[in-house]
C-alpha cells in the first residue's frame, strides 16, 4: 500500500511539473490494434474517459503523447533542431532544417468549387480529336516515312526488301495491345514519360522525356531535311538546275513554316494534318493502281532481272538471312511516327485510341510492302541503289512525267506534314514537363486567341534546327548538308527503338508496381518480353550496320539528360555552390562576397518553398512515410502537405494527427502539414466526396497543381480515372 502511494505521489508529482496541455491539443490515442478486441470494448473505455476530461496516464499512455506533441512554435515557422554535426564547418547548416508543420481544418468555399468546376470542365473540353484528326496528326511521319525507308532497306537486303519490310510492319501487333491497356490506364499528355512518371520513379521518367524530346526533334528534322533533299534531287535530274538556297537554308524555312502553323493551336493543326495525310494517300493509291496496271504490261521481266542481279551477291541461306535482317532492322524506319500518338493522348477522345493506332498500321504494312514490291518490279536494280528518288522514278515510268511531279509534290508536302507531327508532340511533352517543375512555368505561356503554347513551340524548334546544325558543318557544301541528314537519320532509328522500349517497359513497372490499376485490354505478359527483346535486336542490328550511331546517339541524349537534370535539381547544384564557398573561409571575409552564404540558402529557400500535396485515406504510418519518402527523393520542395478529405461515416483516422508530427520531426528538412477538409456545402451529406471537381477546387485553394497532387494506387472499384483527378500515383 504504501509503495502504491509512492507511486501515485510520483505521478501526480510529474503531472504538477509537466507543462498543461490546452484543451483543443487533445487527441484521442487508441490502443494497439486487435483483431481480438471487440468494437464494444472500445465503446466502454470511451466511456469511461468521460467527454470532458482527458484521459488518464493508465488509459492514454500519457508520455506517448507528450513526446508526440512537442512544445512546438504557435506560428510553424520556427527551425526543427538536432544534435546531428553540420557538413558545414564555418556556415551555417539552417538549410538542413524546415520549420514545424501545422494542423488545418479548412473548408470548401463556392469560389473554389466554381474554379473545379471550370478545371474539369476545360479538362474535358481539351479532348478535340477523333479518330481521323488524331490519325492525320502522327499518320503524316508515319506514311510519309516510305520516301526515305525505301532507299534504306534497299541499300541492305535488295531483292529480299519485301520481306524485311513485311516482317517489320508485323512487329506492330506486338505493340498496339501494350499501347491500348497503357493508354487506358493512363490518358495522360506526354506518354510515355507520364507512364514511366507514375508506375517508376522521377529520374527514369526524365530519361524517357530526354529520349521522346529527342525523337521528336529527329521526326521534324529528317522530315524537313528530307523534303530540302527531295526537292534539290528533283530539280537536279531536270532542266531547272538546282535550288536557289543551299539545302540546310531550306530545311531552317520549312521548321520556320510549320512553326507558325502550330501556332495556330492544336485543333486547327490537326485539320491541316488531316487535309496533309488525305493528299497523300490519294497520292499513293494512284500510283499503287497505275504502276501494277504497268507491271501487269511488262510483265516479270524486270523483276527477274532484279532478282539475277541481286542473287549473285551472296545465294547462301547465311546470306540471305543476313540481308532478310539487316532490311528488317533499317525497316524499322518505314514505322517512325508510330511512336508519337500518345505524346497528345490527353487530346483524343475517350475510346478512339485503338482505332487510331489501327488507322495508322494497316496503311504502312500496305504502303510498304506494295511499293517496295513495285520498285522492284519495274525499276532496275542499279537504278534504285543510286540513290535517286525511287518513287518520284517509279511514277515517271509508270505514268510519266505528270505523274512523277504530282509525287514529288507529295513527298514535300507529307514530309512537311511530318515536321508537324514532331512540332505538336513535344509541345505536349514539354507542357507535362513544366507542370512536374523540370522545366520552368513560362513554357506554358498561351497565345491570347489560339491559345497555343508558344514558348515551347518556338523553343521545340530552335531545337531542332540546333541538332540538325550542329550533325555537320554547313555551308555551301552539299556533301556537308548530306552527312547532316544522315547523321540524324541514323541517329533517328536507334532513338525510334529506344523510345518504343518504353511502351513495354512501362507496362511492365505497371504490372509490378500498379497491378490494381483499372484498365483494358490486359495484355500477355510474353508479349510484353517479346517487345523487349525485339526493340534490343534490332537496335543491335542498326549498331552492327552502322557502329558510329551510337556515339552520335549517346552525345546527343546525354547533353538532353544533362539539361533536364540540371533542372530538375538546381538544390543540389545551389548545395555544392554553397559547400564550394564554404571550404574557402578567406571568402567570407571579403566585402564584395560576405553575404553569399545567405543568399545562397535564401535561393535555395525559394526553389524548395514550392508544395506538393499528398492525398492520404488512412493513418498507417508505414504508409505515410513511404510517400513522403517519395516526395523527398523525387521532387525538390521542403513543403509537404498530407490531404485527408473527411468521410461523413468514419471520419478523421484516429492517429493521423500523431503520425503526421512523427513525420514532421523524421524529416528535419520538409515541413509536413496535415490539412484536414472538412464538410461544406459543396458536398453530398455535408461533406465533400474524392472527386475531380472537389480535387480541382482543393488545388486552387491551395495553389498546388493537380499534377503535383500524389496518391496511391486506386482499385478496379474505384469510381474516377487517373486522368479525370489529374492526380499521380506514387505508390501501390
Amino acid at each position: 500500500m504504501l509503495k502504491n502511494d509512492g507511486h501515485e505521489t510520483k505521478e501526480r508529482d510529474e503531472d504538477e511539473r509537466a507543462p498543461p496541455i490546452p484543451e483543443e491539443n487533445w487527441i484521442a490515442v487508441m490502443p494497439p490494434r486487435n483483431s481480438a478486441l471487440e468494437p464494444p470494448k472500445l465503446a466502454e473505455q470511451s466511456e469511461r474517459t468521460g467527454s470532458g476530461n482527458p484521459p488518464s496516464f493508465s488509459q492514454s499512455q500519457f508520455d506517448v503523447i507528450l513526446r508526440r506533441q512537442r512544445v512546438r512554435p504557435s506560428n510553424g515557422f520556427a527551425l526543427k533542431q538536432t544534435n546531428v554535426p553540420s557538413r558545414f564547418l564555418n556556415l551555417s547548416n539552417d538549410i538542413e532544417f524546415s520549420g514545424w508543420g501545422s494542423f488545418v481544418r479548412i473548408q470548401l468555399s463556392e469560389e473554389d468549387y466554381e474554379a473545379g468546376q471550370k478545371t474539369v470542365r476545360a479538362r474535358e473540353d481539351e479532348k478535340v480529336l477523333g479518330q481521323f484528326t488524331a490519325s492525320a496528326l502522327a499518320g503524316n511521319a508515319v506514311l510519309g516515312s516510305v520516301f526515305y525507308a525505301l532507299p534504306a532497306v534497299v541499300g541492305v537486303a535488295s531483292i529480299y526488301s519485301p520481306i524485311s519490310l513485311f516482317i517489320a510492319t508485323l512487329t506492330l501487333f506486338l505493340w498496339r495491345p501494350i499501347m491500348e491497356e497503357l493508354g487506358s490506364a493512363f490518358p495522360l499528355q506526354g506518354a510515355p514519360y507520364s507512364y514511366v512518371l507514375n508506375v517508376s520513379s522521377k529520374p527514369l521518367a526524365l530519361l524517357s522525356a530526354s529520349l521522346l524530346l529527342l525523337d521528336f526533334a529527329s521526326t521534324s528534322v529528317v522530315s524537313a531535311a528530307t523534303a530540302a533533299s527531295y526537292l534539290a534531287g528533283e530539280l537536279a535530274t531536270t532542266n531547272s538546275g538546282s535550288l536557289p538556297l543551299p539545302e540546310w537554308t531550306v530545311t531552317v524555312i520549312i521548321l520556320v513554316l510549320f512553326m507558325l502553323v502550330s501556332l495556330t493551336g492544336i485543333k486547327e493543326s490537326a485539320k491541316v494534318a488531316l487535309c496533309v495525310l488525305s493528299f497523300h494517300i490519294l497520292t499513293m493509291t494512284a500510283l499503287i493502281i497505275i504502276s501494277s496496271i504497268h507491271l501487269a504490261h511488262i510483265r516479270t521481266s524486270q523483276m527477274a532481272a532484279n532478282w539475277s542481279l541481286g542473287a549473285r551477291s551472296d545465294s547462301s541461306s547465311t546470306g540471305v538471312a543476313r540481308q532478310v535482317f539487316r532490311g528488317f532492322c533499317l525497316g524499322m524506319l518505314g514505322l517512325t511516327g508510330f511512336e508519337c500518338t500518345p505524346a497528345y493522348l490527353s487530346r483524343i477522345k475517350p475510346g478512339r485510341l485503338p482505332l487510331v493506332l489501327r488507322n495508322l498500321h494497316y496503311p504502312a504494312v500496305i504502303l510498304n510492302c506494295t511499293l517496295m514490291t513495285l520498285v522492284l518490279g519495274i525499276i532496275p536494280l542499279e537504278e534504285i541503289l543510286g540513290g535517286t528518288n525511287v518513287l518520284s522514278v517509279l511514277g515517271d515510268r509508270a505514268g510519266g512525267r505528270w505523274l512523277r511531279i504530282w509525287i514529288t509534290v507529295d513527298a514535300i508536302v507529307v514530309l512537311c506534314g511530318g515536321v508537324l507531327t514532331g512540332i505538336l508532340s513535344s509541345t505536349e511533352l514539354i507542357s507535362q514537363l513544366s507542370l512536374d517543375h523540370v522545366l520552368p512555368t513560362g513554357f506554358r505561356k498561351l497565345l491570347p486567341v489560339t491559345k497555343a503554347p508558344w514558348v515551347s513551340i518556338t523553343s521545340f524548334c530552335a531545337f531542332s534546327a540546333v541538332v540538325y546544325l550542329s550533325a555537320a558543318p554547313v555551308g555551301g557544301n552539299g556533301g556537308n548538308e548530306g552527312k547532316a541528314l544522315a547523321v540524324v537519320s541514323q541517329m533517328f532509328s536507334l532513338t525510334w527503338l529506344t523510345v518504343m522500349s518504353l511502351f513495354p517497359l512501362s507496362l511492365l513497372l505497371l504490372r509490378y508496381n500498379r497491378h490494381r490499376l483499372p484498365r483494358s485490354p490486359h495484355t500477355r505478359l510474353s508479349v510484353v518480353f517479346v517487345c523487349l527483346a525485339v526493340c534490343a535486336v534490332v537496335a543491335a542490328g542498326n549498331v552492327w550496320i552502322e557502329p558510329k550511331i551510337g556515339g552520335y546517339f549517346a552525345a546527343y541524349l546525354l547533353v538532353i539528360l544533362l539539361l533536364f537534370s540540371a533542372s530538375q535539381n538546381k538544390t543540389h547544384l545551389l548545395r555544392f555552390a554553397y559547400w564550394t564557398f564554404d571550404q574557402y573561409p578567406v571568402l567570407h571575409r571579403l566585402r564584395w562576397t560576405r553575404g553569399w552564404g545567405e543568399k545562397l540558402i535564401g535561393m535555395m529557400r525559394r526553389v524548395r518553398k514550392r508544395p506538393v500535396g499528398v492525398l492520404v485515406k488512412s493513418d498507417e504510418i508505414n504508409h505515410l512515410f513511404q510517400m513522403i519518402l517519395y516526395v523527398r527523393n523525387n521532387e525538390e520542395t521542403s513543403c509537404v502537405k498530407l490531404i485527408h478529405f473527411v468521410d461523413g461515416e468514419a471520419g478523421i483516422p484516429s492517429e493521423l494527427e500523431a503520425n503526421a508530427k512523427i513525420l514532421d520531426e523524421a524529416f528535419p528538412e520538409i515541413t509536413i502539414d496535415l490539412v484536414i477538409v472538412v464538410g461544406s456545402q459543396v458536398g453530398s451529406g455535408g461533406a465533400p466526396a474524392f472527386s475531380p471537381t472537389n480535387i480541382a477546387a482543393l488545388s486552387n485553394r491551395l495553389g498546388i497543381p493537380t499534377c503535383l497532387m500524389f496518391m496511391s494506387c486506386p482499385g478496379p472499384r474505384f469510381e474516377w480515372g487517373v486522368a479525370e483527378l489529374g492526380t499521380r500515383i506514387v505508390s501501390l
